[in-house]
């Protein structure tokens, strides 16, 4: 190891009730394998959460942590690790100390939905990050000025985030690299099976397709595409254009490798970033609408039955 790593690096998760385990589980055992197969004791973790008391994780296991946020010793970076809920006991207090933080400099970072929070406490702004590809239309609504890149995890200065679950690893991997070396990285990824360690760059899901892997980079490229334009819907033929094909070229790679026409691809992402933005917001369905590229009341909510069973109006009553 070189001379300047013989210090060590501590990281604090704070928890909040229904975080995901795995998401946590996933980090810890990452930063602790590279301890393992360094055989240093670079990495150590502390668990945090507003009281000091256990916290009941999405699973329903509860967990005693060791710190409250009143003695929170120093730490390289804290990570709030939340899930399915962005309410909960004490948010205030969490909030509050989030925000000390960020005025002192601190490195902060979200796992999962964590960034949810750390955008309420204003320590995203001017920053890029990243969250679970779920709660991502939620939260573009609610932070416009935010840039929330869709990514697997994102690492701007001092903020780290991650959409969660897997990229968990990602993101503790890509901090070992910088650590130490990609060599002692792969030498981790291999302990967890994880045969490839996704980059910055990486994108989660982007569709109802959720793994174009050794799919044609020109369909990929479509659907990209496609994702980052639901308001404003490009034509048949500015997509083809984008990829160097012919709209017929277009028409065949969808049926071949999807099964459907690219017109009716790009009407299912659309729907999805609505049934999204109608679970997670109370933005009036008329604006969800104009959000995901109708311009017809009526049509949308014929689309959405199509497509779901249910009307959009249906759609909230039942989540909210």
């Amino acid at each position: 190891m070189p001379e300047a790593l013989k210090i060590t690096r501590t990281f604090a998760f704070l928890l909040v009730d229904r975080f995901p385990m795995f998401s946590l589980a996933a980090a810890i055992d990452t930063i602790r394998t590279a301890n393992r197969m360094s055989e240093e004791a670079f990495y150590s973790w502390i668990t945090v959460s507003a009281n000091g008391t256990a916290v009941r994780a999405s699973n329903g296991l509860e967990i005693n942590v060791q710190y409250a946020l009143a003695d929170l010793p120093p730490a390289d970076i804290t990570f709030i690790c939340a899930g399915l809920t962005t309410e909960f006991e004490d948010k205030p207090k969490v909030i509050a100390t989030l925000r000390t933080l960020g005025r002192r400099g601190a490195v902060l970072g979200g796992l999962n939905v964590g960034s949810y929070i750390l955008a309420e406490a204003g320590q995203l702004e001017g920053h890029r990050c990243t969250i679970h590809w779920e709660n991502r239309a939620g939260f573009q609504e609610r932070f416009p000025q935010i840039e929330c890149t869709g990514n697997v995890f994102e690492i701007d200065r001092k903020r780290y985030t991650c959409a969660g679950g897997t990229t968990s690893i990602d993101l503790m991997l890509e901090i070992i690299k910088q650590d130490f070396s990609p060599a002692l990285a792969n030498e981790v990824a291999n302990q967890f099976h994880h045969e490839r360690i996704r980059s910055q760059t990486d994108r989660q899901r982007v569709g109802p397709e959720r793994d174009l892997t050794g799919k044609s980079e020109k369909l990929r490229k479509i659907v990209e595409l496609m994702a980052d334009n639901l308001e404003q819907p490009k034509s048949a033929v500015r997509l083809a254009k984008a990829v160097g094909l012919s709209v017929r070229q277009v028409e065949r790679l969808f049926l071949r490798h999807l099964n459907m026409t690219p017109g009716r691809y790009y009407m299912s992402l659309r729907l999805e970033r609505a049934r999204e933005l109608l679970r997670q917001t109370h933005s009036p369905i008329l604006d969800v609408a104009l959000a995901t590229g109708f311009t017809s009341h009526s049509y949308f909510a014929q689309s959405y039955r199509a497509q779901f069973g249910r009307s959009p109006s249906d759609e909230r009553r039942t989540t909210y």
